[in-house]
């Protein structure tokens, strides 16, 4: 039996207060420091979206910094996560702000 966590690819969307205050920034560091990889971005209503890949573990700890952290001056509404599967191999190489 390996003893490999299993990759987890899941998309998110955070509401609230998430633009403006860093939030991006942090959440790529955040996402950095748990050796994560993806990208995140604002949309155009208001909110923070992106991807993670990564191990399982660290995927959950992201998820939970997301609904719960984000950046110092965020006021953060509810977090989704969405489109949560388990993946072969990591899409990206690491995680990036999208303009």
């Amino acid at each position: 039996m390996s003893t490999e966590e299993e990759l987890l690819s899941v998309d998110y969307e955070v509401y609230g207060r998430v633009q403006g205050v860093f939030f991006r920034k942090h959440t790529q560091s955040e996402g950095q420091k748990l050796g994560l990889v993806g990208w995140v971005q604002n949309t155009d209503a208001g909110t923070v979206q992106g991807q993670i890949q990564g191990p399982a573990g660290k995927v959950q700890q992201i998820q939970r910094w997301l609904r719960t952290t984000g950046s110092p001056q965020s006021r953060i509404a509810k977090a989704e996560f969405t489109n949560e599967r388990t993946i072969d191999k990591l899409d990206f190489k690491n995680f990036k702000v999208v303009r």
